[in-house]
């Protein structure tokens, strides 16, 4: 019954949330913005997110590439696979398909593929912050307050790496608790040599500028904001994927992090809901189509 709760929980939110939305605003009103959007527009954003999951297969690819190799159009099927259950399964229990979709398709056993899934989220979660200090820059805090917490958060990627055999060699000497061995795990999935790292990290800016960009640009047709307003919206709302509580598909938890983002802005938040919303219906279309192509997506497995 402990393993349920939360994923119970997650159902609860995200049927509760779809539920408000029609006693609050009514399906069929909020989804009219839609019909007056250009096509042009709606494709062009939705084939930049699908550049961003193609540059996030790409640093699966590039840090993996002595079990990958030859097989892009696979790994490729594999991270849109990945993406599609890690956005709809709640509570982050759709990242448990990486480990599962690498020994399927790859051979890698979770061992090797679940350190190195943990420290490409770090990367990620490294990079939001990054673009939110930006953002933010002059707006909560003096821009030489920003511009000196920016100079902090900057180089800990380059730092970890850096530091991480030094580190390594300290935890098997001094330390055999269940937080060393996390540790050490995580640190074996750092890459090895200085150019794999900097590869791995420059997919991962890369990837969430354009994804970010382009999340940014869907937001801005559903609020009169401006784009900065826009994209720490969009960050927001991604970096609630890492709260431990939140509804099937990100519903609720997802419009609250957009809304969140918004607030010091001085968007109303009635708009604001609206706008993360349909946002949110974008990020989810976008997933679903993913998912579609990745079944017309061959290539052989290893036996």
């Amino acid at each position: 019954m402990k393993a349920l709760w939360r994923p119970l929980l997650g159902v609860v939110i995200g049927v509760g949330f779809v539920t408000f939305v029609q006693l609050y605003f009514g399906w069929r009103a909020l989804l009219a913005p839609w019909a007056n959007l250009p096509l042009q527009a709606i494709a062009a954003a939705a084939l930049l997110t699908l550049l961003s999951y193609w540059l996030r297969a790409l640093r699966f690819y590039d840090y993996f590439l002595a079990d990958m190799a030859g097989r892009f159009a696979l790994c490729v099927r594999l991270m849109l696979q990945h993406n599609l259950l890690n956005n709809l399964l709640p509570m982050r229990t759709g990242e448990l398909s990486f480990p599962v979709l690498m020994a399927r398709y790859f051979g890698v056993p979770a061992a090797r593929s679940l350190p190195a899934l943990l420290w490409f989220r770090l990367m990620d979660l490294h990079s939001l912050g990054l673009f939110a200090l930006v953002a933010f820059a002059g707006k909560l805090w003096p821009a030489s307050v920003g511009l000196t917490g920016l100079a902090a958060w900057l180089p800990l990627p380059w730092l970890a790496f850096h530091y991480s055999n030094w580190l390594h060699r300290r935890l098997d000497v001094h330390d055999r608790g269940a937080l060393a061995r996390w540790l050490r795990r995580l640190l074996e999935g750092l890459p090895r040599q200085a150019e794999a790292f900097w590869r791995a990290w420059g997919w991962t800016f890369v990837n969430w500028l354009v994804k970010l960009g382009a999340f940014a640009w869907v937001l801005g047709w559903f609020i009169p904001v401006s784009y900065r307003a826009a994209l720490f919206g969009a960050i927001a709302g991604d970096l609630t994927s890492v709260l431990p509580i939140h509804g099937v598909a990100g519903a609720g938890t997802y419009e609250a992090g957009v809304m969140a983002g918004l607030l010091p802005y001085g968007v109303a938040p009635q708009p604001a809901l609206a706008a993360a919303v349909n946002l949110h219906l974008f990020l989810l279309g976008t997933t679903l189509a993913g998912g579609a192509v990745s079944l017309f997506i061959g290539g052989a497995r290893r036996g």
